[in-house]
């Protein structure tokens, strides 16, 4: 089974899943939306579901709540408290007893997951909910013992703003509270994503503090958590491969074709803009007339004979359809970048993502930029930002 674990909301992740990825090695699933995929799930591959609770933390501004997932929440007993920004800070140990088997007894009423998530609030960037985690983590364990529950649980570790893991005395609080939390819940697994990262945008300064912030979090976890647990990274677009070719995780969480970046459940999102993958770029960008007209001037730079010239070509010839619905392009482009990487021996991989980020930058800088805005205009401007965190 290939290392990748997809992450499944709705009907058009399993049809794509079903199409490409049916070789994962899991997939996972969030409560909140398991209505929506729940008949299409395939057999074989592990099947983790998360509570999706972490939405609590947008509380802080109720306004920016869709009414579905208010909805969702409301099934739980105290699940008004928990929501209450003043009971975070101050909470009771019942109540969160309470609201924690209630979330686990529906996980396992509707489904009989292989992992489950520990339902837990995603980091704060200070120190005011450390008892309510561990509330959450020790209900955890009881119910689990209660229950009788024979999977594997898994710590979910949810940044959301890179303060929280900066600086290393920052970092240092946050893993003591992760590696109580691992112990106290009785989790055999962690799965570690920064929710503020859109690493394919090529902003600033992400090759030089946020790449290398979050892989020193990796590392620093690893060295504190037991060798046999299940390490799981992302989704992003190019850093969880990283750290998967790097070794400081052992699955790489991705999406499929749309986003590459987790979102908090409970949003009100934006329709987002079709994508298409370039392949010879290691990078993506909207699909609109604009990039037909870059993709135009690119093909009279690159020689003929040149694989990328076959790429873009290919691309070009099938624009009108893609702009339509790129998902799949992006889907099956990543399916194919990392099957490529992963048929490296694992000693060997870091070099050659390497390689291909240093392939891919060498082509962008001889290319004009991408219409696109900020820093990532620049065609070789992402593959840079991964190519000097590889090694």
């Amino acid at each position: 089974m290939a290392d990748h674990i997809p992450f499944l909301y709705k009907k058009e992740d399993c049809t794509i899943f079903n199409k490409q990825y049916s070789d994962s090695v899991a997939v996972r699933l969030s409560l909140d939306t398991l209505p929506k995929v729940n008949s299409l799930l395939p057999n074989g591959p592990l099947r983790w579901l998360d509570p999706a609770i972490d939405g609590i933390d947008r509380w802080k501004n109720p306004r920016g709540v869709n009414e579905d997932y208010k909805a969702f929440l409301r099934k739980f007993t105290s699940s008004s408290q928990m929501t209450d920004p003043t009971f975070q800070q101050n909470p009771q140990k019942t109540v969160v007893k309470n609201f924690t088997w209630s979330v686990l007894d529906e996980c396992v009423k509707a489904f009989q997951p292989d992992w489950l998530s520990v339902p837990l609030l995603p980091l704060a960037s200070d120190s005011y909910r450390n008892k309510i985690v561990k509330y959450l983590a020790e209900a955890t364990a009881s119910w689990k013992l209660d229950r009788q529950f024979r999977g594997k649980m898994i710590l979910p570790v949810i940044i959301t703003h890179i303060k929280q893991i900066r600086l290393k005395a920052e970092r240092k609080k946050r893993i003591d509270l992760i590696e109580d939390c691992y112990k106290i819940s009785e989790a055999t697994g962690l799965w570690v994503v920064d929710s503020s990262l859109a690493d394919q945008e090529g902003g600033h300064p992400l090759e030089s503090v946020r790449f290398p912030k979050l892989i020193e979090f990796h590392q620093e976890l690893r060295e504190r958590l037991p060798k046999d647990a299940i390490s799981i990274g992302g989704p992003y677009w190019g850093m969880n491969l990283i750290l998967w070719a790097r070794g400081f995780i052992r699955y790489l969480a991705i999406n499929l074709g749309k986003s590459y970046q987790y979102h908090l459940p409970g949003g009100k999102l934006p329709k987002g803009n079709e994508r298409l993958a370039l392949p010879p770029l290691k990078r993506w960008a909207v699909a609109n007339p604009t990039l037909r007209e870059w993709l135009q001037e690119a093909l009279k730079i690159i020689p003929k004979n040149d694989p990328a010239h076959t790429q873009f070509a290919e691309i070009l010839q099938n624009f009108a359809h893609l702009t339509h619905n790129g998902r799949e392009q992006v889907a099956n482009f990543y399916k194919q970048w990392f099957d490529k990487v992963a048929a490296v021996p694992e000693s060997g991989r870091a070099l050659a993502l390497f390689q291909d980020f240093s392939s891919a930058y060498a082509l962008g800088k001889s290319l004009p930029d991408i219409p696109v805005k900020g820093p990532g205009r620049k065609a070789s401007h992402v593959a840079k930002q991964f190519m000097v965190n590889c090694l």
